[in-house]
Parts: C-alpha cells; structure tokens; sequence
C-alpha cells in the first residue's frame, strides 16, 4: 500500500489506520448502549462529495472500484470505519440519468456507504424519486431540513451508528438553495429551513440520546456567495464535532478549523477522497485530523479495482444499451455538430441546443459552447444513445441576470479567435449579432439583439448557459460573478426532453450570427476603376452544395487584408464564367478569395460561377467549380 503510507502524515503514523468498506463493526444503536468505551479508540471517517456519477476511474478521478479496493485492503488491519457521502451524488452521468439515479445506489450499495445526506441535484429527478431511491439504499439518506409545508420530513434527519462501543450520532443538512438549484417543479411543496437552526435542534435531540460524537453531513459548502453555509452552523452550533461537507466543491487539504469544530470536504468528481482520524480516550473524543487520499496516491497503490464493485458497474452499463436505443424524435436535416462548424460557426445543431435551453429555462439568452458539441446526427430517426453522443459532459444548464454589457463582452470573447476554431465559440438562441472579422478582436461584434430587439446595455436580462462557463469556463470571466438564478437539467436531458416535445425537427441556419464579408467592409482602391458591387446577403445556410443539410461553417476571410480589395480594380467580366475549368475541394482554412488567387481567377467569378449566395460562407469538404483558364 504505498501509495497510502506516502499520504500519512507524521501525526498519523503513528495511528493504526482505521477503515472499512462496508460498516460491518458499525451498527445502528438506540439510546442508553453504552458498549466498551475502556482504553483508547480510533475510528476513521472515509468521506466523499459531489462526485455527480462518476464512477469509473479515469485520468483525474480515482472511481469508485478503486477507492471501495483501497479502503477493503485497510479493514484488513482495522474495520473501525464508516463511509460517507455529503451528496450531489445520484446525478451527472449518463450511468445515472438514464436509471433516474438506481445504478448509483446499487454502485454505492457494493462500496458499503454508511449514511449520505441529499444534495441539490439529487432531487433532480423530483422529490418523490429521491425517496424511491433512499428506499432502495442500504445506507439512509439523510436531510433534517427538508420539510413539506406541514413541517414533515422526507427523508430521515439523522442515524446513530456504534462503531466499537462509540456511539456516533450522524444527521443530514441540505441546502436551502436546492429551491432554485433544482428545476422548481422537483421541489414543488417543500421548504428548506435554516440549516443552523435546524442543526441546533437536531444536536440536542442526539445528545439527549447520549452520543460520544456528533457528525454532520451537510451539502452547503463554503463558498461566500452561499448564505447558509457550513461555516455559518459551525459559529451557530459549536457542539458538532465535525462536518463532512459538499457543495462548494472546495478541495481541503487538511480540513478546516471553525472554533472546535472541523470542516472536511473533498472538492468534485472523485479526483480524491477524503478521511477524518477520531481519537477517543475512555469514550471522549480526544483528537480529530482530516486529510485527502490523492488521485496519485490511487495510482500508485497496486490494489486492482473492487471486483463486485466493477461487476456492478459493467451490468449496469450493459443494461443501458437498450436504453440507449430509444427513439426520442426525429429530424428531417442533418443536426451537424462537426468540430469545424461548431467551432467557428453557427450550426443548425447549435441553434437547437441553445432552443432547448431556453424552452426549458424561459431565459431570454442561451449561450452554450461549441467545443461542447461532440458529434452530428444523421437525419432520420434520433435515439437517445445519439443525443449523449453528441453532448457527453453531463454539464448541467444553470441561468444568471447577466447586464447586456456582459452579454456582449461573452460574444465578443467567444468570436475572438475567427476565422480560427475555438472551443468557446458561442452557439446562440435568443440573440442575433453580426461579426466582422474585419475589425480587431473586443470590437468584432455589432448589431446585438434580445428577441429582436437592440440589446440595452444596461439592462439586466435571465441568461441560461452550462455550468461550465457560468463558473467561467473556456474563458468567460464575466459570468462567473453573478449569482445563480436558477439550475436545471444537464444539458443532454434537456434536449431529450425538447426532441420528445417536438417530434420530428427541422432546424436551420439562420443568420443568428450574420459574417459580415469583406466586400461589406472594405472601402475599394482609390484608383477610378469600377468597382464591384458586393453580393446580396441571404439566409446563411445557402451555399452550393446540394446535400439535404448544409454544414455552414463560416469561411476564414483574411483578418487583416481582407483579399476582395485588390480584386476591386480589376472587376469581373460580365458574361458568364466557363465551367470547364475543373473542380476544387475546399479546405480547412480556405476562403473564396484564397482559392481564387491559387487559380488565378477572383472571388466573383467563382461566387458567380457557383451561384454562391455568400461568399465568405463555404465548407471543408465543398466542390467549388473552377473556370476555364485564360
């Protein structure tokens, strides 16, 4: 186990380490045991939080077999252990979404969780089927301050478990921000009621029945923009003796001290797990250390995966092939999500993502990015395999009051790098804006409009975009300080849940974000030559290719020098282009203007010629005819 011994600290090596995968030495117990409490005691709190279903083992994260294997491998020498988890854990993934959150609980079930408390997102499926899945848990699922309006609870406030002759009381906090953190109509009917007053009250009842220790777990985090947070009912309740925390996805290194009381939590994900050392002395809590079981640790520890763990794993996903068969619309179009149109361009998949998030949220504005969108899909028949495909991150949609000043700096900032892919290139719903690449990056954008209307700058309108750039992900460093307004579904099931709504799709390109072409923005030569008139704009999505779905990347017009200029002196003869020339295929990176100077022709030729409606909109893969030379 070197990989573990590497992680103690001096204070703890000196401790037996103390685990257990599943709580065989730690029972239910009522009030008035008092079991052997002689000598010296040591317990181990093994915890986790906002793992969000990430069950196997990756790159970044450790998977559940793995830490199941490792914390097994420690019972070996001490099974004084239990295993918690601060929630936002039955949603995320495909592996969970797909079974409503059972495959987590089975999965969960095999590590041997001793107790959980609810998060936000574990209601995402509605309340009611969070209590489906507490039932079908062999640990309880733990929330005091989750109330109906007839002051009854959902879920079970706290569990009592002995743990060689040491009575641990353990109770469940969920945030009150799960009331807009969640679709409302998952919560529909419910309160979340202070966490700290309901902590008070909950710490009294737990002392009445004796305990030797009072565990939290709580999903409130200690993020500053979060009113109730743990740090507030560690100043407000002082007898706890240590909170198992999520919410924040805050990494703790070594915990967190507020007065006597201990703050634990692990960060996101699984990339580490966490474990709190109790040292009790004739059944008196003496000493309380927290630390992290690292990704690298994992990695160097031999220990193979847990097999049933594994097994259960394996099942599930093999189970999920039907599912992922379903039919849940279909389109008439090809929905084309390929890296060099959703990188660079508006796409008719990008359009229908962006609708989606608005049909679900009511927000004015959806922006989501482009390097989000993994895949195309075929028109015909659309399964549910198909849309995970295409959006696999399991991001979910959150909204912000976002000022219209900040709504243009993110377009801004997400054409900055066109006519060159990037992955925070905006597809839009809601808003309408030209890009001239003409001009230098901050001042690309113009003609900005909210539902038809030019953006007020100052007005303060509801934004749905992914969690990944609300917290300002790919860069978009001016979402990330506004609250959260809302939090929705991932965006996979939104747009599930869009194709069921709508049958059979047929989205367009539809000039959401209007390329300006350098004929538009160019003042010709000097010179008293003629000049050519720049050519009509029309929908975008026309171009020459007669495939049933253009894919309408934008082409790459020179930013600097744009090419048309020069061609202005020497204007296109009037009669017609020969078409015997031959047939070019366009590349990544090529423009109208580029082919035609390798061709010695111009730009209007081959737009005449190709009855282009806009020039600076072709496509890796198009066959542009060439004319005859001479």
């Amino acid at each position: 186990m070197k990989g573990w011994k590497k992680w103690m600290s001096p204070a703890l090596a000196v401790l037996m380490l103390v685990s257990a995968a599943a709580p065989a030495a730690a029972a239910e117990t009522s009030a008035g045991s008092t079991g052997g409490k002689k000598g010296t005691t040591k317990i181990t709190l093994f915890h986790t939080n906002d793992t969000h279903s990430r069950v196997d083992e990756s790159k970044e994260g450790i998977g559940f077999a793995k830490m199941a294997a490792m914390i097994k491998e420690y019972a070996k020498t001490n099974p004084n252990s239990l295993i918690l988890d601060a929630g936002d854990t039955f949603h995320g993934q495909t592996v969970a979404n797909l079974v409503r959150g059972e495959s987590i609980v089975n999965i969960m079930n095999a590590v041997g969780y001793s107790a959980m408390a609810a998060g936000n997102h574990d209601f995402n499926y509605g309340y009611e089927r969070l209590k489906e899945l507490a039932g079908k848990a062999k640990f309880p699922v733990l929330s005091a301050n989750t109330k109906k309006a007839d002051g009854t609870r959902i879920l079970q406030p706290y569990v009592i478990k002995e743990v060689d002759g040491i009575k641990l009381g353990i109770f469940g906090l969920t945030t009150p921000e799960t009331a807009y953190k969640t679709h409302p109509n998952n919560v529909a009917g419910l309160t979340f009621t202070d966490p700290a007053v309901e902590a008070k009250a909950i710490v009294d009842e737990l002392k009445g029945k004796k305990v030797d220790a009072i565990i939290a777990l709580t999903h409130l985090g200690v993020d500053k923009s979060s009113i109730d947070t743990s740090i507030k009912v560690a100043e407000q309740v002082p007898d706890i003796d240590v909170i198992i925390d999520g919410h924040s996805h805050t990494k703790l290194d070594t915990g967190m001290k507020v007065g006597n009381v201990l703050i634990a939590q692990t960060g996101e994900y699984l990339k580490q797990f966490g474990r709190v050392d109790l040292t009790f002395e004739n059944g008196k809590l003496k000493d309380k250390v927290s630390g992290l079981i690292t990704k690298k640790a994992a990695d160097e520890d031999k220990t193979p995966g847990d097999a049933a763990v594994l097994d259960i794993i394996n099942s599930v996903k093999k189970e999920q092939e039907k599912v992922l068969q379903q039919k849940v619309g279909s389109t008439s179009v090809k929905l084309v999500g390929d890296r060099e149109v959703v990188r660079k361009g508006e796409s008719n998949l990008g359009n229908l993502i962006a609708d989606a998030m608005i049909d679900e949220t009511g927000a004015d504005v959806a922006i989501t990015n482009g390097g989000g969108i993994r895949d195309s899909i075929a028109a015909g028949t659309i399964t549910k395999g198909q849309v995970i495909t295409v959006l696999p991150f399991g991001n979910y949609i959150q909204t912000k009051k976002v000022k219209g000043s900040d709504i243009v700096a993110a377009l801004e900032h997400g054409v900055s790098a066109y006519p060159e892919p990037l992955g925070g290139f905006p597809q839009v719903g809601g808003v309408t804006f030209e890009l001239d690449p003409a001009q230098p990056k901050g001042k690309r954008v113009s003609g900005v409009k909210i539902k038809g209307q030019p953006i007020d700058l100052n007005k303060t309108y509801l934004l749905a975009t992914n969690d990944f750039m609300a917290a300002g992900g790919d860069d978009y460093k001016m979402f990330k300080d506004y609250p959260l307004a809302g939090d929705y579904s991932s965006l996979e099931e939104s747009l599930i849940k869009y194709f069921q709504k709508k049958g059979e799709v047929n989205p367009q390109v539809e000039s959401r974000i209007a390329v300006k072409k350098a004929s538009d923005t160019v003042t010709p030569p000097a010179p008293p030559a003629p000049t050519v008139p720049a050519p009509p704009t029309l929908p975008a999505e026309q171009t020459s290719k007669p495939a049933p779905t253009p894919a309408p990347a934008p082409a790459v017009p020179a930013p600097t020098t744009p090419a048309p200029a020069p061609e202005a002196a020497k204007p296109a003869p009037a009669a017609p282009a020969a078409t015997d020339g031959g047939v070019y295929t366009v590349k990544s990176g090529d423009t109208l203007s580029k082919i035609g100077r390798k061709h010695n022709t111009t730009w209007q030729k081959l737009q005449e010629l190709n009855k282009l409606s806009n020039p600076d909109l072709i496509f890796p893969g198009q066959k542009i005819k060439l004319p005859a030379a001479g």
